[in-house]
């Protein structure tokens, strides 16, 4: 057809130029046919005459490039001319036949122009077909894309009326996966096939459009009972578990599916749209190859943590942490010797937040080495102010399995030691059971690396893990803290009594320095005595507190001390 289209434009254009040239003739007759009627001018006033309208001619034709009007200025000059020399009687029927032939040319122009005009409007129907075709499908699959999703979806809820409207997204499992071990030749087989298996399982009015990448949804107005969608989802996911062949490659396109209902015209489809990827985010959640409805309750919670996540990043770059610090006693005398520091976050609407409410979130974001190393600096700061008054004064910090894990770990600490001036053999590092365990092999590397610095290493909540006795001593540790559950439990039977008795022995037999956690009332405290444990920490002796108290009850202490002695 294009081809067709270019002829035509050429024998279009050779037609123009025969107009011009035979315009040119009639307006030039008269010194054409002049030398001939007179032997004596001969042949060479033809000649001139002949190459003045060949000449004249391509100058026209030229200019009809830049102006295509002009072609049309020696036709009018043509036509003017015979006019008036046939009023005039002075044409001959050569000046007629001639007139005829421009007059025939003309109507052949017009004739193909007419027939160019009808070509290019085919033309330009066929392109638009075209162009809206490709702005409302997919070039892969021929499925319906975005565009066309959002536009049946428009009308699909302005029709509603009583009646609801599902949306179900799909997005393949492991879809990546397949692109990088296979080839992206291969992923796209996959997803034509996953676009034919969508189509055999909706009705003739549903829309089942490709949004991107591995991504699908299906549109299903006007149900009378939602749970149709239900279905249909559970009959797609099955469909495409069914393993496929692609270039000699078995594979099998597994698939989450979120569901989003609206009755009536009571949504928008941006709204419908989000919540069922809001519930395709939680069947990805729950284990994926599944399928879950929208749950508003289950948005709101996810929600919630999307807004603390935001909070706890604002946080951490606004320095909205504090350091408190709970004393360790001296169970003879109860004189402070020490302390642990425990990390705060002043929420700027919640107020003063507990570790329990936050730690999580923390290493679950891949926080929690940051925020435990700014830990650590800022409480080294304030020991070694303390350590002027009180010298020996010994600090605990505690090691997240985060922090054990980073193979920059010792230089960091190192680092802050050398920029604090703390001294090495008053900085206790705590770490718990459970990530000591992870991997004994490289926990007993990392601490080893760590005591070299000339830290000491306590053992938090120590008696609650397994494998505790077999594995201590595989680690360099120095400290035991005996879990606060088994410090309450002591008046409570014989038997817990006993396992803090065994968790002091065993202290004992290793040469490890125990410290008792949780410690509540004086009768615990009795009971510590009794079981010879010299160092505690709980409540009963003082409960966590920023620097300035901590400074304040080192103070009374000291003055109550001095006041004794005297």
């Amino acid at each position: 057809m294009v081809r067709f289209g270019r002829t035509l434009d050429r024998v279009r254009r050779g037609v123009d130029i025969a107009m011009i040239f035979a315009s040119l003739m009639v307006l030039a007759w008269p010194a054409l046919v002049e030398p001939l009627r007179q032997r004596n001018a001969g042949w060479w006033g033809w000649t001139l005459s002949l190459a003045a309208v060949v000449v004249i001619g391509a100058l026209v034709a030229k200019a009809t490039e830049r102006w295509p009007l002009a072609q049309y200025a020696p036709v009018s000059a043509a036509v003017v001319v015979a006019a008036v020399r046939t009023s005039m009687g002075d044409s001959g029927p050569e000046l007629i036949w001639l007139t005829l032939i421009v007059t025939g040319i003309i109507l052949i122009r017009q004739f193909l122009g007419s027939h160019t005009n009808q070509g290019l409007m085919r033309d330009l129907t066929r392109q638009r077909a075209i162009l809206a075709r490709q702005a409302f499908r997919d070039p892969l699959t021929g499925l319906g894309n975005r565009a066309m999703f959002m536009d049946h979806a428009k009308d699909a809820l302005d029709d509603a009326d009583s009646t609801k409207t599902a949306v179900i997204l799909f997005d393949l499992d492991g879809f990546k996966g397949i692109n990088d071990t296979y080839g992206h030749a291969a992923g796209d087989e996959l997803l034509k096939i996953t676009a034919e298996r969508l189509n055999a399982n909706v009705r003739a009015n549903d829309t089942v459009s490709r949004l991107g990448g591995d991504e699908f949804v299906v549109l299903l107005p006007r149900l009378a009972d939602e749970e149709i969608a239900d279905t249909v989802a559970a009959r797609i996911l099955r469909d495409l578990q069914q393993p496929v062949t692609v270039d000699d490659l078995v594979l099998t396109a597994r698939a989450s599916a979120g569901i989003s209902i609206a009755e009536g015209t009571e949504h928008d489809v941006d709204s419908l749209l989000r919540e069922a990827d809001e519930a395709l985010y939680h069947a990805k959640d729950d284990g994926k190859g599944v399928v879950r409805r929208f749950d508003p309750s289950r948005f709101a919670e996810t929600a919630q943590r999307r807004r603390d996540e935001n909070d706890l990043r604002r946080a951490l770059a606004e320095f909205q942490f504090e350091v408190h610090y709970q004393p360790i006693v001296d169970l003879d005398g109860e004189l402070t010797v020490g302390v642990e520091a425990l990390v705060r976050w002043r929420h700027p609407v919640r107020g003063l937040l507990a570790p329990g409410e936050f730690i999580d979130l923390t290493e679950s974001l891949g926080l929690m080495h940051r925020l435990g190393l700014w830990v650590l600096r800022e409480a080294c700061v304030q020991a070694v102010q303390w350590q002027r008054q009180h010298p020996g004064f010994k600090l605990n910090v505690n090691l997240s399995a985060t922090q054990l894990a980073s193979p920059e770990l010792t230089d960091e600490i190192r680092s802050v030691l050398t920029d604090t001036g703390m001294p090495a053999d008053l900085l206790v590092l705590e770490l718990t059971e459970s990530a000591a365990l992870t991997d004994l092999t490289e926990s007993a590397r990392v601490l080893d690396s760590l005591k070299s610095l000339g830290v000491r290493i306590a053992l938090d909540d120590f008696g609650t893990g397994f494998s505790s006795l077999s594995h201590l001593g595989a680690l360099p540790v120095d400290v035991v803290k005996i879990d606060k559950s088994f410090v309450q439990a002591m008046q409570e039977t014989t038997a817990n009594g006993s396992v803090a008795e065994a968790v002091l022995h065993i202290a004992r037999t290793f040469n490890l320095s125990p410290v008792a956690e949780g410690v509540e009332d004086e009768a615990q405290v009795a009971m510590l005595r009794d079981l010879a444990c010299t160092q505690a920490q709980g409540y009963h002796f003082a409960k966590p507190m920023p620097a300035s108290e901590l400074t304040g009850l080192l103070h009374r202490q000291a003055t109550g001390a001095v006041l004794e002695r005297r």
